[in-house]
């Protein structure tokens, strides 16, 4: 296998930016949306759940591709695509339009953040990678502290149409950025690096470590990415009645507690051991839930908001770093393979908790999420994703 290409860690943090951004930027626009086309908020959510199913079913190509023809090309054209698609959204003349162009666009972002990860792990020795997948992870952060801001910001003065052209326009240039530092190896030849096409799903699936690292993925994203954190700005428009940008600046907050993990990540690990810090950070996770869920007021949630940002990506973290050895002669496979259990449960999750919402409200949501994360916390304690010693 060819080395890999030399790219600065602030740049792949920045595309990470990019990807998080897009990935987010509908959240606190459901409401908008849902407004505009004449439908209930909780039928706009079909908009996340139709993003992250073919995000995640795209990673059974976008893994095999990324070992064969390089991790940061695709990446750098997803984002192009990615783009792209974001910008057309703009066109969309109801519903049903727009969710066609969100899943398109999930089609098109899939290698994204999986193909910089598994960089990363290609490019980084372990006992070092944390800190720089906390590096990394400062993009993700950025998205989170400024991407429901900026969109519920952009939303309210120019629509959420415009949203919609700023992302992707941002997305877009990102990706051409990325092709001009690459350059020639840009249009190098497809490479012969991988377990073999298909064989290293298969691989993946005999290994009883892999198997819980994806099953841990697919709970994480059926509880939070997709089950309580994309309702949390409904939930303070529809409830405390704040406006879209205001609902926005509130759940960014939980970016300044995942920045605040980003800076402990190597001292958290040393001291504390990933199996212990997973854990941790699973039973955080549902104490901030269930705080959400029985919140007075908003500024209680903002409270829970920061405490999650850390608290989430202490339990995230060390399942993205295992990951990254689930399969480490093909990364690009074992990260696609995590990213697609991630995101599947992502969308599972979004349908389910949309559901829920409909029939119980948004605090009752909010507390089966947290019970949730109380017996997958406590299943990582029985059956740990990690390799045996």
């Amino acid at each position: 296998m060819s080395a890999a290409p030399r790219v600065n860690i602030w740049l792949i943090a920045l595309a990470g930016f990019a990807s998080g951004i897009g990935m987010r930027m509908v959240d606190p626009l459901l409401p908008m949306i849902a407004g505009d086309f004449g439908v209930q908020t909780s039928q706009a959510a079909i908009l996340i759940a139709a993003f992250q199913l073919t995000y995640g079913g795209s990673q059974l190509g976008t893994g095999l591709i990324g070992d064969r023809f390089g991790k940061l090309r695709l990446a750098a054209i997803s984002l192009l695509a990615f783009g792209i698609v974001s910008i057309l959204g703009e066109f969309a003349g109801g519903l049903n339009e727009l969710v066609w162009m969100r899943m398109i666009a999930g089609l098109a972002s899939g290698a994204i953040i999986p193909m910089l990860m598994a960089h990363i792990g290609d490019t980084v020795p372990y006992n070092e990678r944390q800190a720089v997948l906390g590096q990394f992870l400062m993009g993700n952060v950025m998205a989170q502290l400024l991407g429901g801001p900026m969109s519920g910001l952009i939303g309210e003065h120019f629509g959420w149409r415009g949203t919609f052209i700023c992302f992707g326009a941002f997305t877009a240039s990102i990706g051409l950025v990325l092709m001009a530092l690459l350059g020639r190896s840009m249009l190098a030849p497809m490479g012969t690096g991988g377990a073999g096409g298909f064989a290293g799903y298969a691989r993946l699936l005999k290994s009883p470590f892999a198997r819980r690292l994806m099953l841990a993925a697919a709970l994480d994203g059926a509880l939070l990415m997709g089950g309580a954190f994309p309702f949390i700005p409904s939930f303070l428009i529809e409830d405390f009645h704040l406006s879209a940008a205001w609902a926005g600046l509130i759940v960014a907050s939980f970016g300044l507690g995942a920045m605040i993990y980003s800076r402990m990540a190597r001292r958290l690990v040393g001291r504390l051991g990933e199996s212990n810090l997973l854990v941790m950070g699973g039973l955080g996770l549902a104490i901030c839930l269930f705080i959400t869920a029985a919140a007075p007021h908003w500024g209680v949630i903002l409270v829970a908001e920061i405490a999650s940002g850390f608290l989430f990506y202490s339990f995230h973290g060390v399942l993205q770093a295992r990951g990254t050895e689930a399969l480490p002669d093909s990364r690009a496979t074992s990260m696609a393979a995590f990213a697609m259990s991630l995101f599947l449960g992502q969308s599972l999750g979004a349908l389910v908790f949309a559901g829920v919402m409909a029939m119980a409200g948004y605090r009752a949501a909010f507390a089966l999420a947290g019970l949730g994360m109380v017996a997958v916390a406590f299943w990582c304690r029985q059956a740990p994703v990690r390799e045996a010693a």
